[in-house]
């Protein structure tokens, strides 16, 4: 089942196992569960003895694993072959069982062991997931810091029956004790702050306490990982203020345009991105989302921004790094079926459509790219664009004419996305020609029609915005508000890349501070009068 590459690197990482781990298998007859008994054989033989194997396992999913401690209550269940993207959660998952510490500060590690109550998790994945695995390393971490945590990460494309009479539609989906607790990426102090309803409140009170600083970042993207980076690079105190670090990035898969990077991944970027930004002393406060921005009342004063959480942070500059979200069509039905057909990501959802009719709105490359992607896993793709032409790169459109179940309608304008209450069942879209009304039936829409930037909160607060909703900034980065500087996806820069939102991020920072020692002279002359 794992190659000899996988063998030896498994064999190095189970050398940090201090404590007995089985793996206890529940199997049945069919070729997935050859593979998983393959699989756990092969983990148990280049453990050194520290991995056992059994097969008496009575989980009623089959093929499925529970990986224990030997002798106690700490476990985590695998339903499914955990490959792919969630390799990485299976090794971590054997390490933590093992006895080797989770990468968790202590006061959350203290807050997850204080959690009161009995919590069974399960959570649906699909291989091709890239945030998944965050969901699926959280839940597993937590169940090892407390035994009354339980987690079962279940392959959603392997146990279709079961996504079919549950209705999990969108991965990663987290059922807690039976009810749908959340969807989407996830991390573990996002699931800790749904747990523990007093979080929220404590982390407002411990933010009002902080000083000002000389240059605060809003968002931990690409731009605001830069900015933040470049700013702590000149001595100065810096913090970053992030709903999720690493934004629209955690959403990207491949990654093959990055400037001396040949290739990577969203979230393995997202992750490097806040790594590189921890090595200074940077103040980073995530899960805060930023509600207000008050101007200084005069040069060189104190900008504040306030958080939804009613915490307030105040700073010498600002930088606005807040990037921008998935565009969504503004039509009947598509808030009503979201995660219930509706979908945004065909890398992560597509799976659960194996066999199915879906829908993609868009003709630019990303849209081409997801029905040439969805294609292979589909019964059929209906790829609708509102222009009279397709708009992606000509290369991609010959692909997509090569495949024999994709149509492709142009000069289209969705009106509708219909359901049943529960999911979606059709779409209905009008011809821009003729004015007639057409209806498509379905299972699923793809919604990829570009994005909107994440700035309606600063709409009163004097930040000019262009009637796109771009924050407009000058060559420098500077906004229309003394102090406030801005970068990335968010403003009227033009192409939005990662590469150019780290140069703008950068080049933000050192204009804000090239603003705060312009002030200094005039500062120290207002002190001597």
């Amino acid at each position: 089942m794992l190659d000899a590459n996988l063998k030896a690197q498994l064999q190095g990482y189970l050398q940090n196992v201090s404590q007995p781990v089985e793996l206890i298998a529940s199997l049945g007859d069919g070729p997935k569960s050859a593979e998983m008994a393959q699989l756990l054989d092969d983990i148990a033989s280049v453990s050194d003895g520290k991995v056992t194997v059994r097969r008496d396992g009575d989980d009623a999913r089959k093929p499925s694993f529970e990986i224990r401690r030997t002798g106690t209550d700490v476990a985590v269940t695998f339903a499914g072959l955990p490959m792919g993207h969630e390799f990485t959660s299976l090794v971590l998952a054997l390490l933590h069982v093992g006895g080797h510490p989770p990468k968790v500060d202590a006061e959350t590690a203290e807050q997850v062991k204080a959690l009161d109550g009995d919590f069974v998790f399960e959570t649906y994945f699909s291989l091709s997931c890239q945030n998944c695995p965050d969901v699926v390393q959280a839940l597993n971490t937590m169940s090892v810091l407390n035994p009354r945590i339980r987690h079962v990460a279940i392959d959603g494309a392997l146990f279709q029956d079961e996504v079919e009479r549950r209705q999990i539609m969108a991965v990663p989906t987290v059922m807690l004790n039976g009810a749908e607790f959340a969807q989407g990426r996830m991390t573990l102090e996002q699931v800790l702050a749904k747990l523990d309803t007093g979080a929220v409140a404590r982390e407002a009170e411990k933010i009002k306490t902080k000083d000002p600083f000389e240059v605060l970042v809003i968002g931990g993207g690409p731009a605001g990982a830069a900015a933040a980076i470049y700013a702590a690079r000149k001595g100065i105190r810096t913090g970053i203020a992030a709903e999720r670090f690493g934004g629209q990035v955690l959403d990207t898969m491949a990654i093959e345009n990055l400037t001396g990077t040949p290739h990577t991944e969203g979230p393995k970027l997202a992750a490097d991105l806040e790594r590189h930004v921890r090595d200074y002393e940077v103040d980073i406060m995530n899960l805060q989302k930023a509600a207000k921005l008050i101007p200084a009342d005069e040069p060189g004063g104190l900008v504040e921004v306030v958080l939804e959480n009613g915490a307030s942070l105040k700073s010498r500059t600002v930088i606005l790094a807040v990037g921008a979200r998935w565009r969504q069509m503004n039509v009947p039905g598509e808030d009503k079926y979201k995660n219930k057909g509706v979908a945004y990501c065909p890398h992560c959802d597509g799976p659960l459509y194996k066999g199915k009719r879906v829908a993609v709105i868009g003709g630019g490359n990303s849209g081409v790219e997801a029905a040439i992607d969805l294609a292979g896993i589909t019964a059929h793709v209906t790829l609708i664009e509102y222009d009279g032409q397709l708009r992606a790169d000509e290369v991609l459109q010959r692909k997509l004419r090569s495949l024999p179940n994709v149509t492709v309608i142009t000069s289209a304008l969705t009106t509708e996305v219909q359901g049943d209450g529960s999911k979606v069942t059709a779409l209905t879209y009008n011809d821009r020609g003729t004015g007639t009304s057409h209806t498509v039936e379905l299972e699923g829409v793809f919604v990829q029609i570009g994005l909107v930037p994440n700035t309606e909160w600063l709409a009163e607060d004097g930040v000019a915005l262009s009637p796109r909703g771009e924050i407009e900034v000058d060559a420098k980065g500077q906004t229309s508000v003394a102090g406030v500087f801005a970068a990335g996806d968010a403003t009227t820069t033009p192409y939005k890349q990662i590469v150019i939102a780290m140069g703008e991020g950068s080049k933000a920072a050192l204009s804000a501070f090239d603003y705060l020692i312009r002030l200094a002279p005039a500062e120290a002359a207002a002190k001597a009068a």
